[in-house]
């Protein structure tokens, strides 16, 4: 039986000001779900703290800007219940805030590729970060919004580093705590985050979503979890050392605070076909690009299993081959994990990746995160 935990989050969230055990449970929103009959209102907010909405772009010379205006700001969107339709997802999230009254939605800036490949420019002088940070201010106020995150993949070198925490400076200035909520994604490999000081780039957030899933892929030489909450005993490889806790370990370590740290949770699985587990060579990979969607795994014909002492789990068998990903139990550890510590909560990338939390709460991870969270 599925415990029904109250709605924290939802219309009848009596909490004026956050409690000291309150943790976020957020997703990310990718504004091109919309065209796979995924508005808004299919996410269930009665579960989720946050919003970030996938993805606004910046022009070289600061200007932030919507990826897809007909997406963000003038498609039918449908309502549900007592939330109108209205065009443009960011209008449906600004009207859902009206109705989930501790909803926060937060406008992400970047992403992988394209997304991210101004930002070195921009960061690297005050004219732009100026333009950058007045023109997010502005989408911020026309959506009736409540933030940015700043997702540069990711500072290449120590001045990067620094021309980064320039423009979380730059960005705090325009978007006061605690008016505005000022985030930032980063990646969990200590590789990419050495160039950054995170303890003085921690100061100017109010969340650091540790992007800690994608530990391994098509460029690992074996098959391995890409999530995995523990470093197993014997690594298989270098990559496979690389794990949830010691990425949280190392940004604490260099003095990011534990409240601050939303740990990331995959919403989808890495494929590794003609493999047969862990530490195995693999033929290739099935699905998108090498990804299946949680809210279709396991595929038909596969089992599905957990590995309790790293924490992860995978599938084998059907036309996935070796599938990592996380499930309800995983994910359920890692909320212990999360509440043990001291850190700020978990996000999805996607909510729309994840089995329905209105339909198949059994199956859901953003669900079952809430219920790992605030357990009764």
């Amino acid at each position: 039986m599925i415990r029904l935990p109250p709605p924290l989050f939802g219309v009848d969230s009596h909490f004026s000001t956050p409690p000291p055990n309150m943790y976020w449970n957020a997703v990310y929103y990718p504004n091109w779900r919309i065209y796979r009959d995924q508005p808004p209102v299919s996410l269930n907010f009665d579960v989720i703290s946050h919003v970030f909405y996938a993805f606004a772009w910046v022009k070289p010379d600061g200007t932030v800007y919507l990826s897809d205006e007909w997406a963000d700001a003038q498609i039918q969107v449908a309502g549900a219940g007592d939330v109108p339709a209205t065009q443009g997802c960011l209008n449906s999230f600004a009207l859902l805030k009206k109705k989930y009254t501790k909803l926060r939605i937060v406008l992400s800036v970047g992403g992988g590729g394209k997304g991210s490949e101004p930002f070195a420019q921009v960061a690297a002088n005050q004219a732009s970060r100026e333009r950058f940070a007045q023109t997010a201010l502005g989408l911020v106020q026309q959506f009736g919004i409540d933030g940015i995150d700043i997702d540069w993949e990711h500072p290449s070198d120590a001045r990067q580093g620094q021309d980064y925490i320039a423009l979380l400076t730059t960005l705090r200035a325009y978007l006061p705590a605690p008016q505005y909520v000022l985030s930032s994604a980063l990646p969990a490999g200590e590789w990419a985050l050495q160039h950054i000081n995170l303890g003085h780039a921690s100061s100017y957030l109010d969340m650091v979503n540790l992007m800690s899933y994608d530990f391994s892929g098509p460029w690992v030489p074996k098959s391995g979890h890409q999530a995995q909450l523990y470093t197993p005993q014997v690594p298989h490889c270098p990559e496979a050392a690389i794990s949830c806790h010691s990425a949280v370990s190392y940004m604490i370590r260099q003095g990011v605070p534990p409240g601050k740290i939303v740990l990331g949770v995959p919403a989808y699985g890495r494929s590794f076909t003609g493999s047969q587990g862990v530490g195995d060579s693999y033929s290739g990979h099935a699905g998108e690009e090498g990804t299946f969607e949680y809210r279709d795994l396991p595929r038909p014909g596969a089992t599905e299993y957990v590995d309790g002492q790293v924490g992860a789990a995978y599938s084998l068998g059907g036309d996935g081959g070796f599938i990592t990903y996380d499930t309800p139990q995983t994910v359920g550890m890692k909320a212990n994990y999360v509440r043990q510590n001291g850190l700020g909560g978990l996000f999805y990338w996607t909510g729309t990746g994840d089995a329905s939390a209105h339909t198949e709460k059994d199956r859901s991870l953003v669900y079952n995160g809430f219920l790992g969270l605030f357990p009764q």
